[in-house]
């Protein structure tokens, strides 16, 4: 084929870095135009831009024959296709059946007349790729970044392939879309592959419909695109291209930390196996005891260290390439500091090409953590690595080529039905998630979440954009990255928000920022918005739900603190209602409590009796200890709440697993991590529904299960008094939940990243004959609440009665 039947001087076009003008692409000739022939005009939405959907449209096109164009549009894609009739329903099926592996198609329809009128006419014959409509402001989705597929991994390794080593090889079904997108529609100018002008090679792949580069917008090579550069943390070069990847993996292999530059923002890796290298990783960066993930050469390399389920498989290499939480082998060859006292790792695959050139150079899996001090952001560009982790890294592993938007790694763990996302970054996000019909067309409206795990949420007419992972926003760096994120988002989609959504609680900072926006505030309760992004999720759900909302803490409409709560979604009647909660304890010093369990533990004892807490030897009996009795004796500084986090605290630090906690939910883990030693079947202690004296409303009562727990803490395996507490959890909710009488139960909120209580939960119920929705495409903890406070404003049910 010859550059002109590649494209002509579109092709040279883009060899020049010029934008690609009408007729970028042609198929072979169709037959000519018939009078018998249909002219249809259709307009696509969903995720259609960066997956190669144009070039699958043209080789669908060709093999049957038709006639017409295809282009982006803020949109989507818009679509002429001319033929016979038989012929062209048979490609709007094959459309849909055919889709590549990283599309989604939610409507495929007529466009409006007004927009029909100036779109160009159908060809006389061949098949067209035409140049992307940009009058109108965005409403396409955005495609997330996409894992390095298999034809690609096959061309790395490929000594006779003219890509063989390159580190940023991709084509139409792999490669950065969302992280070098400056602007939609997604084509080369619009993104930070536009300073890379294509080779002549490269440019003829872009050209050719029948090569799966044909319109890969990051499509380069050694010749023509990025490269990478080894240097010091002061800034000097050391090494370029494959010298800097041996280089670098030599410096791993020797016990350093390296500083790596991915899609997204930068990792810092260390040898996974050397107990010394990961101590002191966690040293410099700060990070007592939070897992580490670790990033492993091959799924027979995740294998040897872990036992794996198929679905757990699955994730690991599909083309989102989450972190999957999984369970260690005993012995396996991994530092004891990665996951202290933990049974899991957080296992991941290479997932760009570089990171699979120096994983294999390595031959041994690799810690692979956010380049970032605790608590911060991700580090995006060379210059602010340097100076941000100089005192971390002793080596920094870059490119050239810019990181337009910071995105992290996705966490996921996977239940008996599925997997549940903890972090929803990298693979998943941006994907939208479509409005409810009865609130499309409205304002565009923003929602900025809550303080910890932090996202944020913007609509447009059809569709909920939830931002990916921004972190906890309790540093100056996160709080300005939080910030940084609605400004790309505002606009990325050109949108003018006619109000703001964020919690109810006024202290945090999202809310504070909502405050100072001078715009229309509208505060959704916590819980509620728990409860309201799962039905997000499920398209608007039942119109009357009975919703089981468990955290660590919110902000109760009473002024108290929620966790444990109960809630009725009525949609008909746009109320939610409080119907039950968690029998209310103290917190003795109030934040004190959550960073130290014993202190939990003591005001839930001092509940059953004055003196049962001085009965438990798991307890602390300090000075300390004894001011926080006379604390709970006086009511003083105790506050109350109904948390279920803080319940699985209190019951960490009675079981002696954990008196001290170093970060959000580290107690839970332990409890739910030593029940996976006990025995199968086991039961729960009794859990009696009252009627709270306070507030009128079902109560669950925890103090006969504690009592029992006190008892035979003596004599029974701390292993099967975890395994009771689930089960008596479960047993719980489902009892109360017979009580409310609606068929429809929700489960959200951070106590449900929890597997063995999601899934004790969702039997227990199940068989009582509910109908369980729980969080498939968004985080049940704080990460999904900002889609919730947008369902809530255009329901406009916010508050809890």
């Amino acid at each position: 084929m010859n550059d002109h039947d590649a494209g002509g001087k579109d092709v040279s076009s883009m060899i020049t870095g010029g934008t690609p003008v009408p007729h970028a692409a042609r198929a072979t000739r169709s037959p000519p135009a018939s009078s018998d022939d249909d002219d249809r005009l259709l307009e696509i939405t969903g995720t259609v831009q960066g997956i190669g959907f144009r070039p699958f449209v043209a080789r669908l096109a060709k093999e049957l024959r038709i006639r017409g164009w295809v282009r982006n549009n803020p949109r989507g894609a818009a679509l002429r296709i001319a033929g016979a009739p038989d012929r062209l329903d048979e490609f709007l099926l094959r459309l849909r059946a055919e889709l590549p592996a990283a599309g989604k198609i939610d409507s495929l329809e007529q466009p409006p007349a007004g927009v029909r009128a100036d779109l160009p006419p159908c060809p006389a014959a061949g098949f067209e790729i035409i140049a992307s409509a940009t009058t109108e402001p965005p409403t396409s989705a955005v495609t997330p970044d996409l894992a390095i597929c298999a034809d690609c991994l096959a061309e790395l390794g490929s000594p006779r392939d003219r890509r063989h080593g390159y580190p940023f090889i991709n084509c139409t079904h792999c490669g950065p879309r969302y992280t070098i997108l400056r602007a939609l529609p997604y084509d080369r100018p619009n993104t930070t592959m536009a300073e890379f002008v294509m080779c002549h090679d490269c440019a003829r792949e872009y050209g050719d419909p029948r090569n799966r580069r044909h319109h890969a917008q990051p499509n380069a090579c050694s010749v023509c695109g990025p490269h990478v550069t080894l240097e010091d943390p002061p800034g000097k070069k050391l090494a370029e291209r494959d010298e800097a990847i041996a280089a670098a993996a030599a410096s791993l292999l020797h016990g350093n930390i390296v500083a790596v530059k991915g899609i997204g923002g930068f990792h810092l890796l260390a040898d996974g196996t050397n107990e010394t290298a990961v101590a002191e990783l966690r040293r410099r960066k700060h990070r007592e005891e939070k897992p580490l993930a670790v990033m492993f050469p091959s799924l027979a390399a995740v294998r040897e260290m872990a036992e794996l389920s198929e679905e757990e498989e699955r994730q690991l290499t599909s083309a989102a390439a989450p972190i999957v939480l999984v369970r260690r082998r005993p012995g396996a060859a991994l530092a004891v500091s990665i996951a202290p006292g933990n049974p899991c790792v957080g296992a991941f695959l290479p997932y760009t090409p570089l990171h699979k050139l120096l994983l294999d150079a390595c031959a041994r899996p690799l810690v692979a953590t956010s380049g970032n001090l605790a608590e911060e952001p991700l580090c995006t560009g060379n210059v602010e690595a340097r100076e941000r982790l100089g005192r971390i890294a002793d080596l920094f592993l870059t490119h050239n080529r810019a990181i337009a938007r910071p995105i992290d790694d996705s966490v996921i763990r996977v239940a008996r039905d599925g997997p549940v996302l903890l972090r929803r970054a990298r693979g998943f996000a941006p994907t939208p998630l479509p409005l409810p019909a009865d609130c499309r067309c409205r304002p565009p409206l923003l929602c900025v979440g809550g303080e910890l795990k932090s996202t944020i949420a913007v609509t447009t007419d059809t569709n909920l954009v939830l931002s990916p992972h921004i972190g906890d926003l309790e540093s100056p760096l996160a709080r300005a990255a939080f910030r940084h994120t609605i400004d790309l988002f505002r606009s990325l989609h050109e949108l003018t928000f006619r109000a703001v959504g964020c919690d109810a609680h006024p202290d945090y900072a999202s809310t504070i920022f909502a405050e100072s926006l001078g715009l229309p505030v509208v505060r959704v309760q916590h819980h509620l918005a728990h409860l309201l992004a799962c039905l997000l999720e499920h398209g608007g759900g039942p119109e009357r739900v009975l919703g089981v909302a468990w955290d660590g803490t919110g902000y109760g409409s009473d002024g108290t603190i929620w966790g444990g709560e109960f809630i009725v979604v009525d949609r008909r009647a746009h109320t939610a209602r409080r119907v039950g909660h968690l029998r209310p304890f103290r917190l003795p010093g109030g934040e004190a409590a959550i960073r130290a369990p014993w202190r939990t533990a003591l005001g839930l004892l001092h509940a059953l009796s004055p003196d049962a807490s001085t009965a438990l030897n798991t307890l602390p009996n300090t000075p300390e200890a004894q001011q926080v009795r006379a604390l709970l004796d006086g009511g003083r500084h105790a506050p109350i709440t109904t948390s279920a986090g803080r319940l699985f605290d209190g019951v960490a630090a009675m079981l002696g697993l954990r008196q001290q906690v170093t970060f959000e939910g580290q107690a839970a883990m332990d409890v739910e991590a030593i029940a996976t030693d006990a025995e199968p079947n086991i039961t729960g202690w009794p859990m009696p529904i009252g009627t709270s004296e306070q507030t009128g409303r079902l109560e669950l009562d925890w103090r006969p299960a504690l009592a029992a727990l006190t008892r035979e803490l003596a004599h029974t395996p701390v292993p099967t008094l975890a395994a009771r507490f689930h089960a008596t959890l479960a047993a719980g909710i489902a009892a109360l939940a017979e009580r409310v009488g609606i068929e429809d139960v929700v489960l959200s909120g951070g106590c449900f990243q929890n597997v063995r209580l999601l899934e004790l939960t969702t039997a227990a119920l199940q068989a009582k004959g509910f109908r369980v929705l729980r969080h498939r495409m968004l985080p049940p903890n704080d990460g999904g609440i900002a889609a919730g406070q947008a369902l809530g404003a255009l329901w406009g049910i916010t508050s809890v009665e």
